[in-house]
């Protein structure tokens, strides 16, 4: 695990390697082991390495082929390189390391861009190849590794990064915000479009890969989710889950250095330290709270019974708010998904004992474990009227007063495009348009954002389509860029079995009862756990990583620090702050439970503050 920064056809009267030691210093925490620069007339490449594979400092990056025509920066994890390392000796290829970096550029040399269909892991890479004169980036499958450009600079360069960050130490870089990204983020919770937070900056989409050459960008996909049920009976895919996991888990703990995992009370997190049976666990919970907000009694349970060292901590709301600001700069965009918060104190625990952690990111997504892609037992009911009796009922219901009947009624005549936007939805849109100034009302609907995703699963079942949209928003825009912002805040690689391509090659199979079942979510899988763990951990309910900030902004002390920031003239510039103050002495008061309104317009506060007031 570590982190690059580059960037090509730069002005040629500045110092390039002073500019790119810079950039390297502002990812140092990706890879605070060495550093590399590779720098000619049109290209400078930097690199942080946190050493994970073959320790040597023949592993370092930049990486080369053998007549040092390609450089490579890489970022991740090629779980599957033993056995390309042995293809490509058979094909005449030299190595110098035992690093899975080295084999990227050898199977570059051999394969072209088709390379990425040989891969299994986590990735993002640059590969910068002279005798073409062009550059090659490209990112994972699932968007597990983070990768950034832009040539929103003053002389027409490209750069990109593992972190939006080290733009900022890019002289020609335009630090500009990107007015349009605050609206769809207070309803998603994460900045949900291509385009960045920074005007300009994009995110290269996962299952991409990039070619920039004399100034021009293409930009092409390799790979995408194709859910295809194959009717079998649930034995046979229990079976299937059982042996799958079971590799996807061994490839993920290759490793020099101690591999330990993340656990909570869930299914996921147990079943993948159940397989990998690490030394130590690690867990966090809240002080005061006991059940939702707290689950590391379960899993110092568990590492008990699975004869593991558990090793937990309880975080306080001063250490909450305290860190904000610090957990914000490391997520490079304002993200409000709570859980991000005892995450970076999770990993802070782990970095004293392991460099390596595995974690459960991914099973709901490609499994059907959330609770939103069920039905409830009276929705079902209803559910069986005709739609075209349920329809005008919803429109009907839309036009009155919104209380618990008439929620019911509208979501019973909805199509799942018109309902389901992912698994945050924060503020209503018509919410968000009433507490933004106008000059920030611009930003693209929540409807369009979802359209272009759920065109591609025209046809399909709700459930297949609910599943489809959150792989490919939700999961790269909240779930795993907070699993790498956080765990790389801290030094220490977080890897993610489930999503390998095998095992999505596997769920996306799967028939729709076996994901989510009358009895349960995430059924087939529940099922195939059951060997490993015992029944009360593989059928437990899905509860998340819940933060009790409801509660704490109903504290005097922490109310006065969000009134403030809700009333300064920072707030002013983007918000009606009458408008916010009125959600938060709605809350305060214990009238409305406005807590994720409250917590998302903060968060935005909070970050702008720190990249464009204090960087």
């Amino acid at each position: 695990m570590c982190g690059f920064v580059g960037f090509a056809d730069s002005r040629p009267d500045v110092d390039q390697v002073a500019i790119i030691k810079d950039m390297m210093d502002m990812i140092v925490h990706r890879g605070p082991d060495s550093g590399g620069i590779y720098s000619d007339e049109e290209v400078t490449l930097g690199f942080r390495r946190l050493k994970i594979i073959d320790m040597s400092e023949e592993a370092s990056q930049p990486i080369y082929n053998e007549d040092k025509s390609c450089v490579l920066v890489f970022n991740g994890e090629i779980y599957n390189y033993q056995e390309l390392r042995e293809e490509l000796i058979q094909c005449g290829h030299t190595f110098v390391s035992h690093t899975d970096s080295e084999v990227i550029i050898h199977a570059y040399e051999e394969y072209g861009t088709s390379l990425l269909q040989k891969l299994r892991g986590m990735f993002a890479f640059a590969i910068w190849d002279t005798n073409t004169e062009t550059m090659f980036l490209a990112r994972d499958f699932f968007g597990i590794k983070p990768l950034y450009y832009t040539q929103n600079t003053t002389d027409n360069s490209f750069l990109f990064s593992s972190e939006i960050k080290a733009f900022l130490k890019q002289p020609a870089f335009r630090k500009e915000l990107n007015k349009d990204a605050l609206k769809p983020y207070l309803t998603f919770q994460y900045s949900v479009l291509d385009e960045t937070f920074f005007k300009g900056v994009y995110k290269l989409k996962p299952g991409h890969y990039m070619l920039y050459k004399q100034g021009k960008l293409e930009v092409k996909p390799y790979w995408d989710v194709n859910f295809a049920e194959e009717p079998n009976s649930l034995s046979h895919y229990v079976n299937q889950i059982k042996s799958t996991v079971k590799e996807t888990v061994a490839y993920h703990q290759i490793s020099d250095v101690p591999v330990g995992s993340f656990l909570s009370g869930g299914i996921d997190s147990s079943y993948i330290t159940a397989l990998l049976k690490p030394n130590k666990t690690f867990s966090v919970g809240f002080e005061d709270y006991e059940g939702n907000f707290n689950e590391t009694n379960l899993a110092e349970d568990l590492s008990e019974i699975l004869n593991i060292e558990n090793y937990k901590r309880l975080v306080s709301a001063d250490e909450c708010f305290k860190m904000l600001p610090t957990i914000q700069y490391h997520m490079d965009e304002p993200q409000s998904n709570p859980s991000s918060v005892p995450l970076y104190f999770l990993a802070e625990l782990a970095s004293k004992h392991v460099t390596v952690v595995l974690s459960g990111e991914g099973a709901d997504e490609i499994f059907g474990g959330y609770d939103w892609y069920d039905t409830t037992p009276a929705m079902k009911k209803y559910k069986k009227l005709p739609f075209a009796i349920r329809r005008p009922l919803s429109l009907l219901s839309g036009k009155l007063s919104k209380n618990r009947i008439t929620s019911f009624v509208v979501k019973g005549g909805q199509r799942v495009e018109e309902r389901f936007i992912g698994q945050a939805h924060v503020f209503e849109e018509a919410d968000a348009l009433a507490v933004l100034k106008d000059e920030y009302k611009q930003g693209p609907s929540v409807q369009s954002i979802t359209k272009t995703v759920y065109d591609q699963v025209r046809g399909k079942d709700d459930i297949t389509k609910m599943q489809y949209l959150d792989l490919k928003l939700w999961l790269p825009g909240d779930i795993l860029l907070k699993a790498d912002k956080m765990s790389l805040a801290h030094s220490i690689e977080l890897r993610v079995p489930f999503l390998d391509k095998m095992v999505m090659d596997l769920a996306s199979k799967l028939p729709t009862d076996l994901r989510v079942h009358p009895s349960n979510t995430k059924y087939a899988l529940r099922t195939a756990a059951k060997e490993v763990l015992p029944d009360e951990w593989a059928n437990r309910p899905k509860v998340g990583f819940p933060v009790p900030i409801r509660h704490w902004l109903r504290q005097e002390k922490y109310y006065k620090l969000v009134k403030d920031m809700f009333l300064s003239d920072r707030a002013k510039l983007f918000f009606h702050t009458d408008e916010l103050m009125k959600y938060l002495d709605s809350h305060y008061s214990g009238k409305q439970n406005y807590a994720r309104y409250i917590w998302t317009v903060y968060v935005f506060l909070i970050w702008h503050k720190t990249f464009f007031e204090q960087a």
